[in-house]
C-alpha cells in the first residue's frame, strides 16, 4: 500500500483526536445523564476503534523510514509502507508495538462493558483486567516513547515531541489511576472510587488529545528542519542558471 507520508501523519493525528474526544466525551456525567449508560458505553467503545486504528497506522509509520524521513517534497511522495518489521533498537518502534495491543485491550474492555447484568467475577475478568493490562502497555509505550528522545528526565519545553510524549505519559498514568479505582470490590459490586476512576479517564483522555493536536505543528516542525534551502554550489541551482 503505498501512501503520502504527511497524509499519513494527518490521518493518525486525526483518528487519535477523534478517539480521545470520545473518551472525553463519555466520561462527562452530563453526557451520561442525557444519553444513558447504554450508549455511554457506546460511546466508549468506538472511541476504542479509533484508538486502535490509530495506533495500527502509527506502527505503519514507525517501521517505515519513508513515512518518517522526510523534507517538503518526499513529504507528498507516495512510498511503500512495510507490514511486517522487527525494529528492538529503535524506541519509537517499541513504542508503537506496545502500543497497538494495549488499544486492543481497550477495545475489549469497552466492548464487555455493553453487556448487561455481568457478576462481579465477569466484571472483572471481562472488563477490569483488559482495562488494566492496556493501561499498563500504554504506560511502557509512553517510556519508550520519551526515551527515543534522549533522557528520561530532559527538560526540553520548545520542542514538540518532548510535550507529544510527555502529555501521552501523563493521559496514560491518569488512565492507570482510573483503571485501579474501578477495580469492583466483591463485598460490595461498587468500584473502588468512583470520582477517580471518571476523572482519570476525563483528564487522560484531554493529555492524549492535545498531544494528538500538537502532531500536526511537530511534522511542520520537523519537515523544515529536514528541508535544507538550496546554495550556489548545489546542482540543482546551478542546472537552473544555466
Amino acid at each position: 500500500m503505498a501512501v503520502r507520508p504527511v497524509a499519513l501523519n494527518a490521518a493518525i493525528a486525526c483518528l487519535f483526536i477523534i478517539g480521545s474526544s470520545l473518551f472525553a466525551l463519555g466520561s462527562v456525567p452530563a453526557y451520561v445523564n442525557a444519553v444513558g449508560e447504554t450508549a455511554d458505553s457506546i460511546t466508549y467503545f468506538v472511541g476504542s476503534i479509533f484508538f486502535t486504528s490509530a495506533s495500527f497506522a502509527q506502527l505503519l509509520q514507525a517501521q517505515t523510514p519513508a513515512m518518517t524521513e522526510v523534507d517538503a517534497d518526499s513529504q507528498h511522495t507516495r512510498a511503500l509502507v512495510r507490514f511486517r518489521a522487527w525494529l528492538p533498537h529503535d524506541r519509537n518502534w517499541l513504542a508503537a508495538i506496545t502500543q497497538f495491543p494495549g488499544t486492543i485491550f481497550f477495545n475489549i474492555s469497552t466492548f464487555a462493558a455493553l453487556l448487561h447484568n455481568l457478576t462481579v467475577k465477569q466484571q472483572d475478568r471481562r472488563v477490569w483486567r483488559p482495562d488494566f493490562y492496556g493501561s499498563t502497555l500504554f504506560l511502557v509505550a509512553s517510556l519508550f516513547a520519551i526515551l527515543a528522545l534522549g533522557r528520561l528526565l530532559s527538560f526540553r519545553p520548545r520542542s514538540f515531541p518532548w510535550w507529544i510524549a510527555w502529555l501521552n505519559m501523563i493521559g496514560s498514568i491518569l488512565f492507570m489511576a482510573s483503571a485501579l479505582a474501578s477495580f469492583v470490590l466483591p463485598s460490595t459490586g461498587e468500584l473502588i472510587n468512583n470520582p477517580v476512576s471518571v476523572g482519570g479517564t476525563l483528564l487522560g483522555a484531554v493529555c492524549f488529545l492535545l498531544g494528538a493536536i500538537l502532531m500536526f505543528p511537530a511534522w511542520r516542525r520537523a519537515v523544515r528542519a529536514a528541508t535544507r534551502p538550496l546554495t550556489p554550489e548545489d546542482p540543482q541551482t546551478q542546472r537552473r542558471s544555466q
